[in-house]
């Protein structure tokens, strides 16, 4: 199935016999975004918090990490979310926090998922406003899957042998600058691939056909494994959507560089060349 939906198809499901489960996931580094959901949320979304529900307390793994699976299952079933059926996730518009959701529930054993492309910026339907009305209990019970996910060692061997992306902005790639994390750099063999890219200016993906010819100047040529990172999973998440949409597989380095460059045993490359 696609993995992006326009809000005029939301709205047109919404309307249907089976309208998908609807999560709110807007967020910013600054803290929880839940006020602003209930000033105005797409009518029956969930609210969800990214650093409450979908990243476990930073500390060696990362300023993102993945959270208990069984509380996240509990999480997704408070929210309504079974396996049998559609969910759709959006944000503010940046669609990096949705896309990890997306990522998380798929990799848990989710099938049909989409995010909705552009997020709530781009919804021109009716808000609802206030806390919202819980819905019934969900059915799901996440099975997460190795396919999907790299650690720290599986991410330095794709390096290697396959193709591993650094999702950040290229200035941080190159070791210039480092805003937030420790040290400077990327992964040795890791390739810049700024997710910025891969949208249009309003928010929304390029066409899938755009992506693929991107992706396929980085080294996504059909044959070689792809993965992702970025600084803590976040918006590493956004670029392997990206690649999906584009119809390429990829797994995320979810501790990303917060997680890489914690540990001062781990191999640090600086400047414009992978290595």
């Amino acid at each position: 199935m696609n993995v992006i939906i326009s809000a005029t198809e939301l709205a047109s499901d919404l309307e249907g016999e089976n309208p998908p489960v609807l999560l709110d996931v807007r967020w910013q580094h600054q803290g929880s975004m839940r006020s602003a959901y209930e000033e105005g949320h797409i009518p029956s979304a969930v609210f969800v918090d990214l650093d409450a529900d979908l990243a476990g307390p930073p500390g060696p793994g990362g300023r993102h990490p993945l959270p208990d699976v069984d509380r996240f299952g509990a999480v997704m079933r408070a929210a309504g979310v079974s396996a049998d059926r559609d969910v759709v996730v959006y944000d503010g518009g940046q669609n990096w926090a949705a896309a990890r959701l997306w990522w998380m529930l798929r990799w848990t054993g989710h099938t049909s998922v989409r995010v909705l492309d552009g997020g709530i910026a781009l919804w021109t339907g009716p808000l609802e406003q206030g806390a919202g009305k819980a819905p019934a209990e969900g059915s799901f019970e996440p099975a997460p899957n190795s396919t999907d996910h790299l650690d720290a060692d599986s991410a330095a061997a794709l390096a290697r042998s396959g193709l591993l992306l650094d999702a950040r902005a290229a200035e941080r790639y190159r070791g210039e600058v480092e805003p937030i994390d420790k040290v400077a750099g990327h992964i040795p063999g890791a390739v810049s691939a700024p997710t910025t890219e891969n949208v249009e200016a309003d928010g929304r993906f390029k066409p899938a056909a755009e992506l693929a010819d991107r992706f396929r100047s980085l080294g996504a040529d059909g044959g070689t494994e792809v993965g992702v990172y970025c600084g803590s999973g976040v918006s590493g998440a956004h670029e392997v959507l990206a690649l999906a949409v584009a119809g390429i597989p990829a797994a995320l380095y979810v501790g990303s560089w917060s997680e890489w460059s914690a540990d001062g045993s781990r191999p640090v490359a600086t400047g414009a060349d992978p290595r």
